[in-house]
């Protein structure tokens, strides 16, 4: 008996529970008929129903990314000319709600009063910043770890497959100056301070997920904050580096005709006793050089914007430029906005300063597995600055030509005692 009851009492309020889902699903999407004394009467209104707040097609058009018209929020900021008399010393809060102070403070038409006198002073509450927040920890996180995964993935099969790159004749005993000291001064000056932002980079961008659950947040935020203060200065070494690397050998890495059989050789990485002419840089190590000068200038331009967001914006700039010449057009996108707020200039100049690192560490794997294991004698070019003979004869036999025709000459021109 009592479970016949039970059943009937079910099959009677599930109807009802239907009914009461689907009116309040049209009462947030359609306007509905209202007293005209009690809401507004605009019968063209769609919110006429939610006196005017936003409806479920709203939320749902948000969330797919649509661009929707926001002025029934951004324009809902109270009136000040509707605020009741002050009655008492804790009398009236004026004519705007709480929650309508906070919208006027998130679309930026608050009056606001601060002590600080900086540029962006004024600016309370913003959420442009979502898609950055989104970008940064989606595609840019994950592809940027594919990246660097699949390099040295790579470079591991390689090693596997090609192994060492052994020197093919007999050492001869006899050593040739392959760099200066201040040419090896300006490298590691400029190769280990990259090493330190690369890490200290990486950290800021991978930290919270991988760190904070082996160590706790209270151990990873005093080590993120060391990390930010390292990165912030080491990188002002890394400008000093690139500057002399860029004076110690710009005119050496100008491309000339003996790269195109270096490249068309592929510089017999893949063929042992195949050694292609070179001076004293090669194709490939003029590509690195020049992509450490690209990668590297365009990351401390980044840096430098980003160390100083309101002195040295320079996307709105350079977005003028690329509109001014169709770049968007070619692509067909909507031209790039010119006028941006300092924490917008901040989140493109963070984000362009990642996916150049993420490139930039995958080019200095390759470089690094060069200088190292994939090639015998290499290091010492960089390590004691005086590399083998035979090893420079087989890699860069006519620069060794050019150096001995250079001693040749000195020794004929001194004259004997």
């Amino acid at each position: 008996m009592r479970l016949c009851l039970l059943t009937l009492l079910v099959s009677l309020l599930l109807p009802l529970s239907a009914t009461a889902q689907d009116m309040s699903v049209r009462q947030l999407t359609e306007p509905l008929a209202v007293d005209p004394g009690s809401a507004p009467s605009d019968a063209g209104d769609s919110r006429a129903a939610t006196g005017g707040a936003q409806t479920l097609a709203d939320i749902l058009a948000r969330q797919r990314g649509e661009k929707i018209d926001d002025s029934f929020r951004r324009n809902a900021t109270g009136d000040p000319d509707s605020a009741s008399g002050i009655a008492a010393q804790l009398g009236t809060l004026g004519g705007s709600s709480d929650s309508e102070l906070l919208r006027a403070m998130r679309y930026g038409s608050a009056d606001i009063t601060v002590t600080s006198r900086s540029p962006a002073a004024d600016v309370i509450m913003q959420d442009g910043g979502m898609w950055w927040l989104k970008f940064r920890q989606g595609p840019l996180a994950t592809y940027g770890a594919y990246l660097l995964g699949a390099t040295l993935l790579l470079l591991a099969l390689f090693f596997l497959i090609r192994g060492r790159i052994r020197i093919d004749g007999e050492r001869t005993g006899r050593t040739i100056t392959r760099f200066s000291s201040f040419e090896r001064f300006g490298h590691w000056l400029f190769a280990g301070s990259f090493l330190v932002l690369g890490a200290t980079g990486l950290i800021s961008l991978f930290g919270r997920t991988v760190m904070i659950p082996l160590f706790g947040k209270d151990m990873f935020a005093s080590f993120a904050l060391a990390s930010k203060w390292i990165h912030n200065n080491v990188a002002w070494a890394f400008m000093i580096g690139l500057i002399i690397v860029m004076l110690n050998w710009t005119l050496q890495n100008i491309p000339n005709k003996h790269d195109l059989k270096w490249l068309a050789m592929a510089g017999g990485l893949f063929s042992k006793g195949v050694h292609a002419p070179a001076r004293k840089f090669n194709a490939g190590q003029k590509m690195i050089f020049w992509g450490c000068v690209i990668l590297g200038l365009s990351i401390s331009a980044s840096g430098l914007s980003l160390l100083f967001p309101f002195e040295m914006p320079m996307f709105a700039k350079t977005f003028a430029i690329l509109n001014d010449i169709g770049l968007p057009g070619w692509f067909g996108l909507d031209p790039f906005p010119e006028v941006l707020a300092a924490q917008e200039e901040m989140q493109y100049a963070q984000l362009w300063h990642a996916i150049v690192a993420f490139v930039f560490m995958a080019m200095i794997f390759a470089h690094i597995y060069l200088g190292t294991i994939g090639m015998e004698g290499a290091f010492d070019a960089m390590g004691s600055g005086e590399v083998d003979e035979q090893w420079a004869r087989e890699h860069h036999g006519l620069w060794v030509e050019e150096v001995r025709a250079k001693e040749a000459e000195n020794a004929s021109a001194t004259p004997a005692e």
